[in-house]
């Protein structure tokens, strides 16, 4: 069995300076994270190993001097809200997420309707849209009856969509608003981050060549459910696992060509021991199929 890892894949570097600077000595014991720092597991662990509290809002008890902003980002209103309350605020924000910020925020100042493509509930989204007056946030095509009144419609994308979807999208709410295919009053920045969309272009391109895919990444990361998608879309047997114990041998039953693919939150050393264990699967079934018999446990 062939087991070949995506040309793009694992941390990106907002990630890991985010990762970084948390994990700065300086901080053990002192430190309290407002939200995950990054959607991952493992990650979100050897934080806490390392003396980091982790609380859900700004509102939570906090009792560490200094608090930090999650890479995906928060509203300026929740760094306020922390710096009246005394704490040092660290901002770990990922400079591709503060982009959308910066873009929502030039489009308001230029007169558009600001439009979020994304999930309403997703920690970025919510830090892109809290301190602006008026906005909607879309998913679909069945959320455009909450924007097709504006007269000027000025839209971004939650960093980690597939940016086919999100091209899609803008491209049908064009079309509704202006039949003759102009682009008049809907302007679209593209603000889903290029890790995202090199990762998104690598699955895509080893999906053809493999028959099924393993995802790596933590279960709430958006951007991994994304690579999870890629596969869906084309018909690929693939499995979203955050650790290697999870992997189960009789996937790989029949199976000549695995690819492996991870988020962008997801640490080299995860995807190493994922790679370790689907290697050892697979010779296993190598050895079986050729007359050696082995004893094939049902997971890694």
């Amino acid at each position: 069995m062939k087991v070949t890892l995506a040309d793009s894949l694992g941390t990106c570097f907002g990630v890991d300076d985010a990762i970084q600077e948390a994990m700065d000595p300086q901080f053990r014991g002192n430190l309290t994270i407002i939200g995950q720092l990054v959607h991952n597991p493992q990650t979100v662990q050897q934080l806490r190993d390392n003396g980091v509290e982790i609380v859900n809002s700004a509102d939570d008890v906090i009792t560490t001097p200094n608090v930090m902003i999650t890479a995906h980002g928060a509203a300026k209103s929740v760094h306020e809200k922390a710096e009246a309350k005394g704490y040092k605020v660290y901002d770990a924000t990922c400079p591709l997420v503060m982009k959308v910020h910066k873009s929502i925020a030039r489009l308001v100042e230029e007169g558009y309707f600001p439009v979020v493509i994304g999930q309403a509930s997703h920690v970025e989204v919510r830090g892109i849209v809290t301190d602006l007056k008026e906005f909607s946030v879309i998913y679909d095509e069945n959320d455009f009856n909450k924007i097709i009144d504006k007269p000027k419609i000025g839209i971004v994308s939650q960093t980690t969509n597939q940016i086919n979807t999100v091209r899609s999208i803008v491209e049908k709410i064009r079309a509704l608003r202006n039949p003759d295919g102009s682009e008049k009053d809907v302007k679209f920045i593209d603000t889903v981050c290029k890790p995202t969309k090199d990762r998104q272009v690598a699955v895509e391109k080893l999906s053809s060549e493999v028959d099924l895919m393993i995802v790596i990444g933590g279960y709430n990361s958006s951007n991994t459910k994304k690579l999870k998608k890629v596969c869906d879309d084309k018909g690929l047997p693939a499995y979203h696992i955050e650790k290697s114990h999870e992997l189960n041998a009789e996937w790989f039953r029949g199976i000549e060509r695995v690819g492996i693919t991870a988020g962008t939150s997801t640490p080299s050393y995860v995807i190493d021991q994922v790679y370790q264990a689907v290697v050892s699967m697979g010779e296993q079934l190598d050895a079986e199929k050729n007359g050696s018999p082995t004893s094939l446990p049902v997971s890694a």
